[in-house]
């Protein structure tokens, strides 16, 4: 059997090449947009890509498959309920499809979404029992997957709870490989490991420990992570029509009048000079396409401002892969305005003359500690938040390490206000550090 698992550590996503030695064939289950390292891996593995089979349709990042079906005439396979109109052949529960002699057996396991299915794998030439199974979004190393994307809450996790009924029905040591890890927004507290076993997630994962429903239920509707960005607009491109590899966005000598500046380099590079109203965002960074997708708007254009073209390049393929469209096209070089940043040292001088302090972490993080008087504002809502931030005294940023602190500064910064990041360090340091913090135990934690 020929085996591959892809991950795009940008989305926390894996895709996954199944399929024959003998034949030379092989299927891809859930490609991502950028399929240049599926086709580099199937072309590694010296085999041919046959199929593309969809788990189910992505909410949190476009998929690859329109690409392979037009560029490469690799044809679509996904549950009838996908509601899909691009051309494509439905599955059902039940249903195998043939690589060659290893064979994907489809486990309808609605939850995450109606149409969801899992995929047992089997190598005819060992056994007629599953070696492996592909999770897409139910099961994760250490975790579930959220049930309220699609569906209401409650609707969804009773679905993922009898769905997880049936995957525990495959022996101990069937591996799981999940069609996430950590990173993804389509479930939380997963781990970084990149497979398990059926036994290993029976025993320990803290979701299949609760074999009530109701108990489960409760849990998983609980959710309280902010659901992907574009959520609805990335649904919609993964259910549409296939559409072909845009043209190259071309470099320009200024960013045009009108839409968004996004500053993909390297922070220390923004804050020693940008141009006015960049927003930096990393690409280098964790989660680059996520963060981009909470504070830009997808409804205007976007001009990327880089290093190089290749920086350029990586930024405008992850803002595509979360369903960003419109890019004038890209500026090398930075710009004459320099944003004043803050050390962990400096913080409590400043706090001391009377900044204002915005912590921009999640409400969970928060809770663990925080800086008595700041104001909690995560950074993906503050493009549309805030009116009556104080324009008469300087906004210290913080997060946990600095990464947020600094993309929050710059959104405030296009706003006029004197925004300073905290860097080279965050609450995690003022914690450490035993600074006088506050600490909260929200109902039923």
């Amino acid at each position: 059997m020929l085996f591959a698992q892809i991950l795009n550590d940008d989305l926390g996503c894996a895709s996954y090449l199944v399929g024959c030695e003998v034949a030379g064939e092989v299927a891809v289950v859930d490609p991502h947009l950028a399929i240049e390292p599926i086709l580099a891996e199937a072309e590694r593995l010296e085999a041919r890509i046959v199929r593309t089979i969809e788990t189910h349709t992505h909410a949190d990042h476009v998929s690859g498959h329109g690409r392979l079906a037009l560029d490469h005439g690799v044809p679509v396979t996904i549950h009838a309920a996908a509601g899909a109109v691009y051309p494509h052949e439905p599955m059902a529960d039940g249903d195998e499809i043939e690589v060659g002699n290893v064979v994907l057996r489809c486990i309808h396991t609605p939850g995450h979404r109606p149409e969801h299915c899992c995929l047992a794998v089997v190598d005819t030439t060992r056994a007629d029992e599953p070696w492996l199974v592909l999770t897409g979004d139910s099961l994760f190393v250490g975790n579930t997957a959220r049930p309220d994307l699609a569906v209401g809450a409650t609707e969804g996790a009773e679905g993922l709870f009898r769905s997880l009924q049936r995957l525990l029905e495959l022996p101990d040591g069937v591996e799981v490989f999940p069609g996430h890890v950590a990173g993804s927004l389509c479930g939380t507290s997963m781990s970084s490991r990149a497979s398990t076993t059926i036994g290993f997630e029976r025993r320990f994962n803290p979701m299949l420990i609760l074999t009530e429903m109701g108990a489960f239920v409760a849990e998983s509707a609980g959710v309280s992570a902010p659901k992907p960005p574009n959520l609805a607009r990335i649904v919609e491109q993964n259910q549409a029509a296939f559409r072909r590899t845009p043209d190259a966005v071309p470099e320009l000598a200024a960013p045009p009048d009108g839409g968004q500046l996004l500053d993909v380099r390297p922070v220390p590079d923004h804050v020693a000079g940008h141009r006015p109203g960049a927003v930096s965002i990393p690409v280098s960074g964790t989660s680059f396409s996520t963060k981009a997708g909470f504070v830009l708007d997808a409804d205007r254009p976007v001009t990327i401002l880089a290093s190089d073209s290749d920086e350029a390049e990586r930024a405008i393929q992850g803002l595509r892969s979360v369903a960003f469209e419109d890019f004038p096209g890209y500026v090398l070089g930075g710009g004459g305005e320099v944003t004043g940043w803050v050390s962990i040292d400096e913080l409590e001088g400043l706090i001391a003359e009377g900044a204002a302090v915005l912590d921009v972490r999640d409400k969970d993080e928060r809770d663990l500690g925080y800086i008595p008087g700041s104001r909690n504002v995560p950074y993906r809502l503050m493009r549309t938040c805030c009116p009556d931030l104080p324009e008469d005294r300087p906004i210290v940023t913080i997060c946990g390490s600095g990464p947020r602190a600094a993309i929050a500064a710059s959104i405030l910064r296009a706003r006029g206000l004197d925004a300073r990041p905290v860097l080279n360090g965050g609450m995690d340091d003022w914690l450490a550090r035993g600074e006088t913090t506050v600490s909260f135990r929200r109902c039923g934690g």
